[in-house]
């Protein structure tokens, strides 16, 4: 199965070990991820506070990018994800804004028929095109007595459904569950980690934070899950911060959902990207799994 690929900025730098993790899962899986020649950023959030129709002209000049060939396209960054998809449905449902928006494109020589290319975030793509059988297949780690707390973050199950239910999302959960991990309980798995309220307002910041990872810590959870390069920055980044503005200690390593799957499929964990994180997980996910084996 082949897919057009746009990584985003994020993957290319502080979130390189979600690229090399997503790679690595996509070629076990049989999936050809062909990245997008010379695609550009979506500009993340800030842009559509500024110029809407600039925004919109940059995120589609990379759908118009994509492969004649090739009617997917994969982004595993949240903001990248939404706006990709949010771009298409904006110009499907407003003529005037394709228009204008082709016509910036038409400066670069280039053309968007929106619809052409259907977005899709990796999770949907595993759980919906391989599903349960295909992913317990391949399984050569159980992941048996870790505890996981899955987070979706506010905007891969926003604001379009169809993704997964966008106040209780259980597609993550149900996919850890089927390779072996005990999914804890996590009521604010949809919740905003904030984004870049750290360079607005720290107090609130590190209380929106705070929030996360006590409720993971409350449940037990040996590891929180993210498929949001946002969210694991802030969790992981700023653990130490919030932990010196709260006076509390923890240490709740915080790494990409592609990550904990290539563990479960018996992937090098150096290919996978472990050590780029600031919490270390290597060394409580050999504890926890190992302790398992032995017993």
């Amino acid at each position: 199965m082949k897919y057009a690929y746009y990584p985003g900025c994020s993957l290319e730098c502080n979130s390189a070990a979600y690229d090399h993790s997503v790679r690595a899962v996509a070629d076990l899986l049989g999936i050809e991820l062909r990245e997008i020649d010379d695609w550009n950023c979506c500009g993340a959030t800030e842009y559509f506070t500024q110029d809407e129709l600039a925004a919109c002209a940059v995120i589609a000049r990379n759908l118009a990018l994509v492969d004649p060939q090739l009617d997917q396209v994969v982004a595993p960054c949240a903001a990248c994800y939404l706006n990709l998809r949010k771009v298409d449905h904006l110009m499907q449902e407003n003529p005037e804004l394709e228009s204008k928006v082709n016509q910036c494109l038409a400066a670069g020589k280039l053309h968007y028929d929106p619809g052409r290319v259907r977005v899709r975030h990796l999770l949907d793509l595993i759980y919906s095109d391989f599903g349960e059988a295909t992913l317990r297949d391949k399984v050569v780690q159980p992941l048996t007595g870790l505890r996981v707390a899955c987070y979706y973050g506010c905007q891969i199950v926003r604001p379009f459904h169809g993704t997964d239910n966008p106040e209780q999302p259980t597609k993550l959960d149900e996919v850890f569950s089927w390779l072996g991990a005990e999914v804890v309980d996590f009521p604010v798995k949809a919740h905003c980690c904030g984004g870049h309220m750290t360079q607005i307002s720290e107090p609130q910041a590190f209380e929106m934070i705070r929030r996360l990872l006590a409720n993971a810590e409350e449940y037990k959870a040996d590891v929180i899950v993210t498929m949001c390069p946002m969210c694991q920055l802030n969790l992981d980044a700023y653990q130490a911060r919030v932990n010196g503005f709260f006076h509390t200690d923890y240490k709740i390593p915080i790494i990409f959902f592609t990550q904990l799957l290539g563990v479960a499929f018996g992937l090098d964990w150096k290919k996978l990207g472990f050590g780029k994180e600031i919490v270390p997980a290597e060394p409580v996910l050999r504890r926890k799994l190992t302790a398992v084996a032995a017993a």
